[in-house]
């Protein structure tokens, strides 16, 4: 178990040059060795893990960890569904959700572009056609407007460096009634053998989402280790004008 919490934090990738947009919702100080010292609505952000940790996200026990055949049920994907995995790494997810979606489409949107090409490598090699890899940066994850149907983020919003530009850009992508599958480890349970930085509570997720026009539809309880929420986007306010016949 103390290997597992060591593994999630793997070679990080550190990058400071986030510290350049600061707005009121941004502190910066000294926090969590594995943090990068900048704070979002009063969570500190979590260093990325670097590609040379794909061994981890491909270990051979994380279907027994993370029972990711009930992330993938929770999801109910349709054959024609256009899917975003936003921070994908080695695809292990893609992989999972691709023949589900097989008249739809699989985008694997990655920053580093070492994992991108071991997601392409596999892809080739198995002749997979509805897997396109999207190579985003820290403030956009480079799709159009209303593109896709489902987006998925496993374990990788915490490590955001930009998360009120990337929730943006994310909400932008996703179609009106689109749904945003938010997994991660959970919190407020101490039994999780995962750092307190890679770990986001409920409520905490749900402020942030709100923030950023969604709302919470369902937190779905039957993953072993993660939250499971599905955000949606929240409704606009519309005001109707009743005729009187009168002239004001």
């Amino acid at each position: 178990m103390k290997k597992l919490i060591l593994l999630l934090l793997i070679v990080p990738v550190v990058s400071f040059s986030q510290i350049s947009n600061y707005n009121d919702k941004n502190t910066f100080k000294k926090g969590d060795i594995n943090g990068i010292g900048k704070w979002y609505m009063g969570r500190e952000i979590a260093r990325v893990m670097g590609f040379q940790g794909i061994g981890w996200l491909e270990r051979s026990n994380r279907e027994k960890e993370e029972n990711v055949s009930n992330l993938i049920q929770n999801m109910k994907i349709g054959s024609n569904d256009k899917i975003a995995d936003i921070g994908a790494g080695s695809g292990y997810h893609v992989f999972r959700m691709a023949p589900l979606a097989k008249n739809g489409v699989v985008y694997a949107v990655d920053i580093q572009s070492e994992m991108l090409e071991a997601i392409k490598s596999k892809t080739e090699l198995n002749k997979i056609k509805n897997i396109k890899t999207i190579l985003g940066n820290e403030k956009s994850i480079q799709l159009p407007k209303n593109s896709v149907d489902k987006i998925l983020m496993v374990d990788v919003y915490h490590e955001f460096n930009f998360p009120k530009e990337m929730i943006r850009s994310i909400k932008n992508a996703l179609k009106p009634n689109g749904k945003l599958f938010l997994i991660e480890y959970r919190g407020e349970d101490s039994r999780v053998p995962i750092k307190k930085i890679h770990k986001m509570s409920e409520k905490q997720a749900v402020k942030e989402m709100e923030a950023a026009g969604f709302k919470l539809r369902e937190n779905i309880s039957n993953l072993p280790w993660q939250h499971c929420m599905i955000f949606i986007k929240k409704k606009k306010a519309t005001t109707s004008v009743r005729k009187t016949g009168r002239v004001n």
